[in-house]
């Protein structure tokens, strides 16, 4: 990709309820020592002066080159396009809207870009890991089939996600996209799929079917799903299905509207032994129209993480047919494949990677812009 290659300069931060990690990164690459710093997140004034702090010291860090935007995740919905960041549980100072974005351009004078971080999870995946990976093997193999679009998932404290269309990221007209986490929880559906889908989804599962209500880490209930660990096996094993069949339920919904691979990314990804089997049993499964037996997905989804799932997948059912009174042939592809694999960048990378892409992709649009109005002038 172009941006692997661009020797612009992008301020990030990964914005977390305890510590704010500062870096920057150019030709897609951090190219300082990371400088983390205590959020303060319960104290307005402190925490924006943390963060007024941490970006001149990046800049200072970053002398005699100069950073050319800033742009960075925040957890949970804001008016992402205005830079607005609103009512967020980890940022209870924040109540109420404060225009983090406008204030940093006017500190910086550099354009700032704020997203979420699911929403530049996918990004960065799209640009620089999976969606890369899987066509680079589809051409490996002389397979005509490229993929343009992704769905990214983070699995963690809470069930995040991103969508991008047509290499490009979908913010939503209300910066609102990809807010999976809502969505109906396929075993209790008077709750949200996020209760099953994350970190206490887990934990609350494996302390209920073992009667254990100590406090296991879900790192502790996948030692004991996988035998390394005392415990209840058979409990730690029911954690990880319960979350994979909320999360595919949400997760056939999505695919059936966007068509597009998944890549999974987050702390909780760690368990894809025990998730992507479950999702690929309830994407193979049917659901009843009027008596009849419809399949849940029309596309067939494949594990490209499983070596043998992979070669099926590489495996081209591409065939050339006639044009009708013509001596032409066109290729015509008869199944419909869809994707699914984890996050080999990491959730952290993937998201610093879509903030620099994005910001790059800000600048170049916005200069287009400029000369187009200049030739018109």
């Amino acid at each position: 990709m172009k941006e692997m290659n661009d020797d612009r300069i992008v301020m990030t931060l990964d914005a977390g309820g305890t510590n704010f990690v500062f870096s920057a990164l150019q030709g897609g690459k951090e190219i300082i020592q990371p400088i983390v710093l205590d959020s303060n997140s319960d104290n307005l004034d402190s925490c924006l002066q943390t963060i007024i702090t941490g970006f001149r010291s990046v800049k200072k860090e970053l002398l005699p080159k100069i950073p050319v935007a800033i742009s960075f995740a925040f957890p949970g919905p804001a008016d992402y396009k205005n830079g607005i960041i609103g009512d967020l549980p980890n940022f209870p100072s924040f109540r109420g809207g404060i225009a983090l974005g406008p204030m940093l351009k006017e500190i910086f004078n550099i354009p700032t870009l704020i997203n979420n971080d699911g929403d530049l999870f996918a990004y960065g995946e799209a640009v620089a890991g999976f969606l890369p990976r899987i066509n680079g093997l589809l051409a490996e193999h002389k397979i005509e089939r490229e993929y343009k679009n992704l769905i990214g998932i983070t699995l963690g404290t809470g069930f995040g996600a991103g969508v991008v269309i047509n290499h490009q990221i979908c913010l939503g007209d209300n910066s609102a996209a990809g807010e999976i986490w809502l969505t109906r929880n396929y075993i209790d559906p008077s709750s949200i799929a996020e209760e099953s889908v994350s970190i206490r989804g887990i934990k609350r599962v494996y302390s209920r079917i073992s009667g254990d209500d100590t406090d296991k880490s879900p790192l502790d209930i996948y030692e004991i799903a996988k035998g390394r660990q005392g415990g209840d096996k058979e409990a730690a094993l029911q954690a990880f299905k319960e979350l994979a069949q909320v999360m595919a339920e949400s997760l056939a919904n999505a695919i059936t509207l966007l068509d597009a691979p998944v890549v999974i990314g987050g702390g909780v990804s760690g368990a894809a032994e025990f998730i992507i089997p479950e999702l690929i049993a309830h994407f193979q499964s049917t659901i009843n129209d009027q008596g009849k037996r419809l399949p849940r997905l029309i596309a067939d989804v494949f594990n490209v993480e499983d070596p043998a799932t992979l070669k099926k997948f590489l495996n081209s059912d591409t065939k050339y047919i006639e044009v009708p009174f013509s001596k032409k042939t066109v290729s015509y592809t008869q199944k419909k494949y869809v994707p699914i694999g984890i996050s080999h960048l990491g959730a952290s990378n993937a998201i610093s990677l879509g903030a620099y892409t994005l910001a790059l992709d800000y600048l170049d649009k916005k200069n287009l812009y400029a000369s187009a109005l200049q030739e018109h002038v």
